[in-house]
């Protein structure tokens, strides 16, 4: 991105991206942060945090381990930013982590009608037209989320998460109902997923009148593009991509 390397971060409730010259690492969870494996130093840091404030003291603290006194930013959403419009009522209340994925977007799909669909704890949707205008988005809970509310609230059904389901997806014959519990309660949510995003494709390119690329990323993006009836684009790094350009941004300030 220029000719120093900034590190950037994007901690989610689930895990913890990182990237530095080039090198992306992943922490699932949030108790062992470390940054012992990267082989250069950054300027700076830029981080999106969308887990709170103690995961943000972890990650801090990790910094300070391995860069003592590094600068560092906190990103969070702001009115207009690397040719992105916020729509939100409150820009400041739109997550930091999906500011920066539409940021990416931006940069990755210029001038083109987007609708992105990122696979978390939530799955989200945010809505981005040609002209770079965030006209707004949709969040549900994410697929292991609806499984693990069921498992959670119902006496008799499994509690699933997504490894569990994955497992139990590949060990039946596929046929239009399932036919055993877990593989009926994993089927039904992914699903669910993919109706909830086609049914908001449908409507935003309606309201559009126009194409709309469709961009999937997250833990879960492989089983729900499986279910999906609609083209799409796989991206898995749009928010490390917006944070990149968020940086180069403010070092041209």
């Amino acid at each position: 991105m220029s000719d120093v390397s900034v590190l950037l971060i994007d901690a989610g409730n689930s895990c913890i991206k990182w990237s530095l010259a080039g090198k992306i690492c992943v922490f699932v969870g949030h108790e062992a942060i470390s940054f012992d494996d990267a082989d250069a130093t950054p300027s700076s840091a830029w981080i999106s945090n969308v887990a709170g404030a103690s995961v943000l003291k972890r990650i801090e603290q990790a910094i300070d381990k391995k860069w003592p006194q590094l600068p560092r930013t906190i990103v969070k959403a702001k009115p207009q930013q690397c040719g992105v419009i916020n729509s939100y009522t409150k820009p400041e209340q739109l997550g930091s982590d999906r500011w920066c994925g539409l940021i990416g977007a931006r940069a990755a799909y210029p001038c083109e009608n987007v609708l992105i669909a990122a696979f978390g704890t939530a799955t989200t949707l945010e809505a981005l037209n040609a002209a770079g205008v965030f006209t707004g988005g949709l969040i549900a809970p994410g697929w292991s989320l609806m499984m693990s509310s069921l498992g959670s609230h119902t006496a008799q059904l499994p509690t699933l998460d997504a490894d569990a389901a994955r497992r139990a997806l590949g060990h039946t014959e596929k046929h239009l109902f399932e036919t055993d519990t877990a593989a009926a309660l994993s089927a039904g949510c992914l699903l669910a997923q993919a109706s909830f995003i086609e049914r908001a494709w449908h409507d935003v390119k309606a309201d559009w009148q126009t194409d709309v690329r469709l961009v999937l990323g997250g833990g879960a993006a492989n089983e729900i593009a499986g279910a999906l009836k609609l083209p799409h684009t796989r991206h898995d790094s749009l928010v490390l991509s917006g944070l990149a350009l968020i940086a180069r941004e403010a070092a041209h300030l």
